[in-house]
């Protein structure tokens, strides 16, 4: 039996609070029989009900109560509604739970679990990409899992690490994506980019829900043109691994990054940026980034397509950056 990208999620929660007492999971309408907007708690609060607790709606205020409960040797879970509400905690990741360790050698270890993305009807306040927003910070680290196996074992392991990390999962990908299972024999380690498909022609660096798009691509444009794409799932954005990215490019000669987010200030410029100060010679053709349009995300289902990048705007940007 087949299991989806919100059933890794919620099995590495439950062994999370399984396995250490300091775990717990707080926010806004989690426990009890509703489970969360999306379910990713259902039935937890049944086996953990002092552990998995309804927060006030107050995102600044979950984030402030997490930070204080980490620094008393707790490990929480918070769950923000959606990404775009994560922003009024932003201060709080940012400013209090990013710099502590820095201020007072005391580390914060907190998980910031953020549902992101777009999705048909979501419009302009439930679909955000804010990656780039909370990577920005000195000290937080940036989880964009793209498979089953990725959103199984990095929140397990975003639990152990000493610092702050917000976990980004894209709404789309909770009950669309699909695995025969969420365990992987040789897991690759936290800050390691993925090769996900070998190709010659180009490097498609892509994350989230945008690794599957960028896939389909590569295998749409290998049937239609014979041009094979070397996709790239950077994984973590937070760290952000330049070293597979660069050796990817070396191969290829080529670089196009794909966000769903709005171009301004976003990792896809973030990642141009790394390689044209530190692998320009590695390139034949200028790099390219795809994004969504710079503008609110419409409601319409035709629209919110249209805005974002796919797997065809994708393999038309990968097919003209091969012309070059």
């Amino acid at each position: 039996m087949s299991v989806t990208y919100i059933d890794a999620i919620r099995k590495a929660m439950e062994e999370l609070l399984e396995e250490d007492e300091r775990v717990f999971i707080y926010g806004e309408d989690i426990a009890g029989k509703f489970g969360g907007a999306f379910k990713a708690t259902k039935g937890l609060a049944d086996r953990f009900p002092d552990r998995v607790r309804n927060a006030p709606i107050s995102e600044d205020a979950i984030m402030g109560f997490a930070i204080g409960a980490a620094l008393g040797g707790m490990r929480p879970i918070v769950e923000m509604q959606f990404a775009d509400f994560g922003t009024l905690a932003l201060n709080q990741m940012g400013n209090n739970a990013g710099a502590h360790f820095f201020r007072t050698g005391i580390p914060v270890n907190v998980t910031m679990r953020m549902p992101c993305g777009g999705t048909p009807g979501g419009g302009p306040f439930h679909s955000q990409s804010v990656e780039a927003l909370f990577a920005r910070y000195p000290g937080v680290h940036v989880f964009t899992p793209a498979t089953v196996a990725d959103a199984y074992f990095m929140l397990k392991q975003a639990v152990q690490i000493p610092d702050p990390v917000v976990f980004m999962e894209h709404k789309f990908l909770y009950r669309w994506l699909k695995a025969d299972s969420w365990l992987e024999d040789d897991p690759l380690p936290i800050g390691r980019a993925r090769i996900a498909r070998e190709g010659e022609h180009a490097t498609v660096v892509a994350f989230s829900a945008m690794t599957p798009e960028a896939l389909q691509a590569a295998r749409d444009l290998a049937e239609q043109s014979g041009y094979e794409l070397e996709v790239v799932d950077l994984r973590t954005v937070k760290p952000l691994d330049t070293d597979t990215i660069l050796a990817s490019v070396a191969r290829t000669g080529r670089l196009l990054v794909v966000s769903e987010d709005f171009p301004w200030g976003g990792v896809a410029a973030e990642v141009v940026s790394r390689v044209a100060a530190e692998g320009m010679h590695l390139l034949d053709a200028p790099p390219l980034r795809l994004t969504s349009k710079e503008s609110p995300i419409p409601y319409h289902p035709d629209l919110w397509r249209a805005h974002r990048p796919s797997a065809a705007t994708i393999a038309e940007a990968a097919r003209y950056l091969i012309s070059l």
